[in-house]
């Protein structure tokens, strides 16, 4: 059974740090893309950042770039969304996933909703004081 397992989620304060960790059971990472996402309430779920599966290109969301890092560990079967300087509009629930493939446009890796197909359960993420 194919499974994502999203952890590392919880309640902090503006300008912290959390790592979020997601594992898989029965699919794997190697040579597969990766994608992190989240949804805020009231709000469509969007890309926030996104590791290509040959050539390590990356995608961030312009929203997160210089504070968020992805991260695959192949070994065990690992990605993390190493989050800094979080804020209060980063409250969201933060989900992995992954695909087969990743996909491009104009050279630049996509961190689309529809480029992926197997999604964890998500962890949630509350950025407050």
């Amino acid at each position: 059974q194919e499974q994502l397992v999203e952890s590392g989620g919880g309640l902090v304060q503006p300008g912290g740090s959390l790592r979020l960790s997601c594992v898989a059971s029965g699919l794997s990472f190697l040579d597969n893309p990766i994608g992190w996402f989240r949804q805020a309430p009231g709000k469509e779920r969007e890309g926030v950042s996104c590791l290509s599966s040959m050539d390590d290109a990356t995608f961030y969301a312009d929203s997160v770039k210089g504070r968020f890092t992805i991260s695959r560990d192949n070994a065990n079967n690992r990605t993390y969304l190493q989050m800094n300087n979080l804020r209060p509009e980063d409250t969201a629930v933060y989900y992995c996933a992954t695909d087969s493939y990743s996909t491009y446009s104009g050279g630049k890796l996509l961190c689309r909703t529809i480029d992926f197909g197997s999604w964890g359960q998500g962890t949630q993420v509350i950025v407050s004081s």
